[in-house]
């Protein structure tokens, strides 16, 4: 199983990216998927989740409004969209997938049993 991360970068307050992560060997429509971030000297933190048994999706409080999480089971892929990024947005993003779940989707890492590499997120101006 192989969770490949990319889309980070450096953009401004203000600006948008969208990250994308690839999966082999695993199906993400089959499969809660979990987006989690880790800034400089920080702990890695939850960030949204979208459910493996419906397109539900969820969002911690600061990104609501903010990021939206998708899934192409075609493309098997995960993606997502950041709009009005922050400097605090500043971080490495890391796809995670979650084999077990039988429905729904967690916010907690120890939930996910596979994990990308991560893409680095930068926010300045």
């Amino acid at each position: 199983v192989q969770l490949q991360a990319s889309g980070g970068g450096s953009v401004q307050p203000g600006g948008s990216l969208r990250l994308s992560c690839a999966a082999s060997g695993f199906a993400v429509g089959y499969h809660a998927m979990g987006w989690f971030r880790q800034a400089p000297g920080k702990e890695r933190e939850w960030v949204s989740c979208i459910n493996n048994n419906n397109n539900n999706t969820h969002y911690e409080d600061f990104a609501k409004g903010r990021f939206t999480i998708t899934r192409d089971n075609a493309k098997n892929s995960v993606y997502l969209q950041m709009n009005n990024l922050k400097p605090e947005d500043t971080a490495v993003y890391y796809c995670a997938g979650d084999p077990d779940l039988p429905r729904g989707c967690s916010s907690y890492m120890i939930s996910y049993d596979y994990w990308g590499q991560g893409t680095l997120v930068t926010v300045s101006s």
